[in-house]
């Protein structure tokens, strides 16, 4: 025995709130979640992102490089205005000895030994007092130069020193690995 066919189903009558069978209609958005904009070819959900991978590797290395320009520039600024200081400092304390007349402690603490072989300490004071130097007497640097030679640190320094009615040139040549020492003079009344 056989069974007959069923004959197709018809839909019901049209009741309000029902759901009807055609065309593609859009889910009713559930409480609490957000609805996605539709997409191209009525397939639902977003694009997939764009990976910015590379953008933020060459961001890194951009700011890494920026860092290490900066560090390098704050350091060479530091180690050449350190050096520059010390030679200013040298120069301003030797200066105040020999304005002071104090030309054993100028001789002794200040004076490399190869200068001290060329210049006796007795010639060193004595050059000292011709020049008439008094305690209103004041220094101006003309000119402060900081390098590296062979290893060792060398700081020019000229300039003057101002004493009443009178300028006496001065130019200091300090050099030294650890320690900087006075290894040239000049002091010579300005013509």
């Amino acid at each position: 025995m056989s069974n007959p066919p069923l004959p197709p189903q018809q839909p019901g009558p049209y009741q309000p709130g029902a759901q009807q069978p055609g065309p593609y209609q859009p889910r009713p958005q559930q409480p609490g979640r957000r609805a996605l904009p539709p997409s191209p070819f009525g397939l639902p959900g977003l694009p997939p992102a764009k990976s910015r991978k590379g953008l933020w590797i060459v961001v890194g290395i951009v700011a890494g490089v920026l860092l290490l320009v900066i560090v390098g520039v704050l350091l060479l600024v530091n180690l050449v205005g350190g050096s520059t200081r010390q030679a200013g400092d040298l120069a301003d304390d030797f200066t105040k000895l020999v304005i002071a007349g104090d030309t054993d402690k100028a001789y002794n603490d200040y004076m490399d030994p190869s200068l001290k072989e060329q210049l006796s300490r007795e010639e060193f004071a004595a050059g000292v007092k011709s020049l008439q130097l008094d305690p209103s007497c004041t220094t101006a640097y003309d000119d402060l130069k900081v390098s590296t030679q062979n290893e060792n640190n060398i700081a020019d320094v000229a300039g003057l020193i101002k004493c009443q009615g009178k300028d006496i040139e001065m130019v200091y040549r300090f050099a030294g690995k650890d320690e900087l020492k006075l290894v040239t003079i000049k002091l010579r009344p300005k013509a």
